[in-house]
């Protein structure tokens, strides 16, 4: 065994240090994150389609104007 796998084992098999970083989180694991998180996640995604919507309806606007009548 080498030396890193060494440390590895003897550092993270340990039941003391285990304790020491806490149990695993379970809450939210489905998804990957707390209800704040997820919320902050959608609002984020709104801002960015809303942002998509209005170039789009500003680059058409913009050919409407340059279009020969």
């Amino acid at each position: 065994m080498s030396k890193f796998s060494q440390w590895f084992h003897r550092t993270f098999d340990d039941w003391f240090f285990r304790s020491m970083i806490g149990p695993a989180q379970t809450k939210g694991a489905v998804h990957g994150a707390d209800h704040f998180a997820r919320e902050q996640w959608k609002r984020d995604l709104e801002n960015r389609k809303r942002f998509t919507r209005e170039q789009r309806e500003r680059k058409s606007a913009e050919r409407d104007a340059h279009k020969p009548s």
